[in-house]
């Protein structure tokens, strides 16, 4: 009997050695092909916080080869389980609602307002897969307690389940119904609503005030575009080159991403990344906003190889045509429709390899009249700001971008 047990103990220390040998092997790998340069901040925090989202994602790889479940859900679960929960803050009223059926979470000052509020409808980052309103109940707490702000945070459908337009269809709906009862239901002056997100919560927020432009609806008073993603044309601008491997977002997990959005098709991921989606004479045409020479000399000292022009294939663009529609790439809206862009902040770090699409989309609407809040994180990281609070995983720079948020939000 003690050696049938001792025989199943030992099988058992097996097997769980086996599989975590195979777990940190797997982390391994993916961290050796990690790269954090000189300048970035806390390089050793940022290899931890890495280690853990690339520790949930092989342990999520693993259940969904057993059977047990999909890496996304898994990931997705432990995002929203494993959340420190925090009291409500007494300055806040904070509800989950649903607007025009899209989920959303309120946060409201309790203060008496001397007049109309603002506010501000906030869409999540996670690449249009990931993220949730519980995620960002932190972020969209600050913001509405520092500036006194009326904050909805929308909890729009996330891909593969649903595609594009199914994201940017959720925001438009939000908005629209927050808009209708701004005033009567939460006192905001409907023309004080800015919209804004970060990532594909900024690219949502851009993509939207294009659609109220050409839908001829009134526009939001502001958007905040949070290292935005802004472009499918490109993924060679020097901001991608330079940190391709950098945490927490790599050039192909970019491209995942949006295929993800766009159709699922993942086979396309290296076409895409080596621009065969793009015709020639598309491409020509794109370069007077993408092209290099846009970009101050201090953005390509970190290294940087032009991609020469190539012909491109006629099926993947057949495939992806969309990806280069504005209301999935922003950065490439007509000046006539760009023109009419509400009042934007942009913020961008260094070591992201989204760097250059805000700071593209900077330059074309200033180059148009349409006036923008700039705020660079000299040693930031994609993801920085959600660790603006995060105990001992706190990033002041983080923290310090926030509040630049919070004071523009108070202009508005």
């Amino acid at each position: 009997m003690e050696l049938g047990v001792a025989i199943i103990i030992l099988c058992f220390s097996a097997v769980f050695a086996a599989f975590m040998l195979l777990v940190f092997g797997l982390i391994y790998a993916e961290f050796s092909n990690s790269e954090i340069p000189l300048g970035v901040a806390q390089p050793g925090k940022l290899r931890l916080i890495h280690g853990l989202l690339v520790g949930i994602a092989v342990l999520g790889r693993i259940f969904q080869n057993m059977g047990l479940c999909t890496q996304m859900g898994f990931t997705r679960w432990v995002s929203n389980t494993l959340l420190p929960t925090s009291k409500v803050p007494p300055q806040l009223l904070i509800k989950d609602l649903t607007f025009a059926e899209v989920p959303v979470r309120v946060y409201q000052p309790k203060a008496p307002s001397s007049g109309h509020r603002r506010g501000l409808l906030y869409f999540h980052g996670g690449g249009w897969m990931l993220g949730s309103i519980d995620t960002y109940d932190d972020l969209c707490r600050y913001i509405a307690k520092e500036s006194a702000t009326v904050v909805v945070s929308v909890g729009y459908r996330l891909s593969p389940e649903h595609r594009y337009p199914a994201q940017l269809d959720d925001c438009l709906a939000a908005t629209s119904h927050f808009l209708e009862v701004a005033e009567a239901d939460y006192g905001v002056d409907p023309r004080k609503v800015a919209v804004g997100g970060d990532s594909a919560g900024g690219n949502l927020s851009a993509a939207l005030c294009h659609r109220f432009v050409e839908n001829d609806l009134p526009l939001p008073c502001a958007q905040i575009l949070i290292y935005p993603v802004l472009q499918m044309a490109d993924f060679n601008l020097p901001s991608y080159q330079q940190n391709q491997y950098v945490p927490l977002l790599y050039r192909t997990r970019m491209g995942f991403y949006y295929l993800h959005y766009l159709n699922g098709d993942t086979s396309l991921l290296e076409d895409m990344l080596d621009g065969r989606h793009v015709p020639v004479e598309l491409e020509l045409k794109y370069r007077k906003w993408l092209g290099p020479d846009n970009l101050a000399p201090e953005f390509k000292t970190r290294g940087f190889t032009p991609r020469a022009v190539t012909a491109h294939d006629e099926e993947v663009y057949d495939i992806m045509k969309d990806a280069l529609e504005p209301s999935v790439s922003p950065l490439l809206t007509s000046d006539t429709v760009l023109c009419k862009m509400p009042p934007t902040f942009i913020l961008t770090c260094e070591f992201d390899v989204l760097r250059d699409d805000g700071i593209l989309f900077k330059k074309r609407l200033e180059d148009l009249g349409v006036p923008v809040t700039w705020w660079h994180v000299q040693d930031g990281f994609h993801g920085i700001v959600s660790f603006f609070d995060k105990g001992w995983l706190t990033y002041p720079s983080g923290k310090l971008a926030l509040d630049h948020i919070v004071s523009f939000v108070k202009t508005l």
